[in-house]
């Protein structure tokens, strides 16, 4: 990787980027891709390495931990603009104020969920053809990042449900 697409270069654009009004998703991709993403593709992708993975596994792999970091990002922005302070346990609205690129400041927060949920399907077809046993951590990490989204509107539906009994 060129030294200038690093995870340093992820942060310098993140920084650069706030409070710019011409920011479009490619350039928010590569922000997320640089930071996140990265760092979850390096584990990933050590870890197929290290598992003796050959390298079409590898390159699946290091796809699936992509789209992971970019989930994590999606889901992220959602919750900064849809949760309180108390609920997310950090402050909420921070990107806002920092005037950050968000995807749902670009999208809307609809098409971030889409966009959040397309990641999440896209990531676990990647890990098909995998032993589902050494594979499902990685399920697990693919679910559990959608799930914090999740978790507060399925938990509202369910009190709904159970008082409706």
């Amino acid at each position: 990787m060129p030294e200038n697409e690093g995870l340093v270069a992820g942060q310098v654009v993140d920084i650069s980027s706030e409070g710019l009004t011409d920011v479009g998703l490619d350039h928010l991709e590569f922000i997320h891709v640089h930071k996140t993403a990265a760092l979850l593709e390096a584990s990933v992708v050590l870890g197929a390495i290290i598992g003796g993975g050959c390298d079409e596994d590898v390159e699946r792999l290091r796809k699936f931990a992509r789209y992971i970091g970019l989930l994590f990002q999606v889901v992220d922005d959602i919750l900064d603009v849809t949760k309180s302070s108390k609920e997310l346990g950090k402050t909420a609205g921070k990107d806002l104020v920092a005037d950050k690129v968000t995807y749902p400041k670009l999208i809307g927060i609809e098409k971030s969920r889409e966009f959040a949920e397309k990641l999440r399907s896209d990531s676990l077809e990647l890990l098909q053809g995998f032993d589902p046993e050494k594979a499902a951590p990685l399920v697990a990490l693919s679910i559990s990042v959608i799930f914090t989204q999740l978790k507060f509107q399925r938990l509202q539906r369910d009190v709904v449900l159970s008082c409706s009994r």
